[in-house]
Parts: C-alpha cells; structure tokens; sequence
C-alpha cells in the first residue's frame, strides 16, 4: 500500500475526529514522504479540489465512510473503493482507517500535544 496514500487517510481521520495530536503528526510524517504540501494543506476539502487522484478520492471516501460509521457506508462508496483497491487492499486500507480511529481515541481523550516542526539549526528566520 502506498504510504503516502496511507498518511492522506489517516490525516483526513484526524481532522474528522479532532485530534489536534495526529493531524500534526501526520501532516509531519507526509512531509518526510514527499506527499505535495498542496494535498496535505487540501485533505480536508478533497471533493473540491483537483490535485487527487480518482484511486485517493476513493480511499478518502471509504475513511469518512469508516470513520464516520453511524451513517454506514453506501453501496455508491463501496462500489467505488472496491472498483480501486483488490480485496486485500481493501482490507489493509480498513485496518488503517481502523487503527487511526483508535489512535485519535486516545490522543483526543488525554490531550496529547502536537509534536513540533523541527526546525533546522542556522536557518533564516522568515
């Protein structure tokens, strides 16, 4: 499974779920992996913006879905995860989803606090 695709699912949970923890730790972590600021900074209006791929709308659809869960997940949703990923991708993508709502869990409950940018010693201040 794509780990940048991964650290855009696990993003769009944090922010649904309110985890001031993981949004940060995730948007950090998909620096390091290269995804483009320009999704990062987009994830959480992704219907309306350009930059994401038909296989990326289809795995933020099934993280809402999932992460929303009292709504259930419509057959369309299904229809179009399944129509993207193999059932085995499938399943990874749902325990990731899975995993992260439990994470958010805890870092909401206990507060945790954001993790900081490093920053690089001897750079310019902006």
């Amino acid at each position: 499974m794509d780990k940048q695709l991964l650290e855009l699912i696990k993003l769009r949970a944090s922010q649904i779920n309110g985890c001031a923890f993981c949004v940060q730790y995730h948007i950090l972590k998909g620096e390091k992996l290269g995804v483009p600021t320009d999704k990062l900074n987009l994830v959480v209006v992704w219907r309306e913006a350009p930059q994401f791929s038909q296989r990326e709308r289809a795995a933020l659809a099934w993280t809402e879905a999932l992460t929303l869960l009292a709504d259930g997940v419509s057959d369309e949703v299904y229809a179009q995860a399944s129509s993207k990923f193999s059932e085995k991708e499938l399943a990874y993508l749902t325990s990731a989803v899975a995993s992260i709502n439990v994470w958010n869990r805890f870092g909401a409950a206990f507060r945790w606090t954001p993790p900081a940018r490093k920053t690089v010693v001897g750079a310019a201040a902006s």
